[in-house]
């Protein structure tokens, strides 16, 4: 039915647009907050460089396209409950100020929905391992560079006063958070042109997981229109609230999140890119001393991400079993 593709892919993109709304922040909350840019220039710069990084690569596309669940075994109905779950998810957050992973949401949701419509038999449970062990283990990485190469950054400029450090840091970070930026288009966008795809499968549309440019073009442009909305709540809080940053801070914990999420998006891996780079200033933050995070927010933070994969799946599920009883 043309209709429900024509209404998943509407929800794909209300979808890429919330994703973009909420991280947003990932990008330029630190650039922000260190007042190495103006909110309106960030928020340009992430949204231009957004539409830039979803042209890079495909691989992530396919790997949601066809990593979940056959896109034979489910129907495009299927796939518009896990948008419609993924979208209130991430939007609600966002009203919230609340950092979510978008990938969680778009996954649980997906999972839910295919779940409610075919049982767990027809779950990929091969690409279901792949694709949440690079979830668990990039924020792990997060932490861990962004901890290590601050402490080089120390090692070396350490001596010198800090308003010489953060003053050329700070022209540094331009080229760091613009390369964020690049990054989370290189993934995020991704999972979108991934979705859309696995409908068109589904609906008979596609024959294979090959990305269709038209696809390409139109999540870039989704993509970087809800970045450029500016997320700013939740900017606050990651730039402002759960560490004070300096222009140092900023450009080891974008660089380190970049070098993650670049690594990720080339060899088809869907990450977090809100987990990255939370998780990355966690680690710069924690060079300076454990306290200088601010714990209470950083576990706000973390409990939203946990429990994103499973409302989302649960709400999905629960869609697709009303959409069931009303059609049945």
């Amino acid at each position: 039915m043309p209709e429900i593709i024509i209404l998943t892919v509407v929800l794909a993109l209300l979808f890429d647009i919330s994703n973009g709304w909420n991280d947003s922040a990932n990008a330029i909350a630190t650039v922000v907050s260190t007042r190495v840019l103006t909110p309106t220039k960030a928020v340009l710069l992430a949204a231009g460089m957004n539409i830039l990084g979803a042209f890079l690569t495909t691989a992530v596309a396919k790997t949601i396209g066809k990593g979940v669940v056959d896109p034979k075994a489910i129907t495009e109905i299927v796939v518009a409950a896990a948008l419609f779950s993924a979208f209130s998810w991430n939007t609600a957050m966002t009203r919230l100020g609340l950092p979510v992973s978008a990938s969680h949401a778009l996954i649980g949701g997906l999972i839910g929905a295919s779940v409610s419509y075919g049982g767990y038999g027809i779950l990929n449970t091969s690409g279901l391992i792949k694709i949440f062990s690079s979830l668990l283990i990039s924020p792990v990485l997060g932490i861990v560079f962004g901890f290590f190469l601050m402490k080089v950054i120390l090692k070396f400029f350490g001596t010198l006063p800090s308003g010489t450090v953060n003053k050329h840091f700070g022209k540094l970070q331009l080229l760091s958070s613009g390369f964020m930026a690049l990054s989370h288009g290189s993934n995020d966008a991704q999972k979108v042109m991934g979705i859309i795809t696995l409908s068109l499968v589904s609906g008979g549309f596609l024959h294979s997981v090959d990305v269709p440019f038209w696809v390409i073009l139109i999540c870039a442009i989704a993509m970087g229109i809800g970045t450029a909305l500016g997320g700013w709540k939740v900017i606050k809080t990651m730039g402002v609230h759960m560490l004070k940053l300096e222009p140092v801070h900023g450009f080891a914990a974008e660089t380190s999140a970049t070098a993650i999420i670049l690594g990720a998006s080339h060899f088809g891996l869907p990450v977090s890119t809100t987990h990255v780079i939370a998780t990355a200033i966690m680690g710069v933050g924690s060079t300076k001393r454990l306290s200088a995070v601010r714990w209470g927010i950083a576990g706000k933070i973390v409990l939203a991400w946990v429990f994103t994969l499973p409302a989302c799946a649960i709400l999905a599920w629960a869609i697709c079993k009303g959409i069931n009883l009303l059609t049945g």
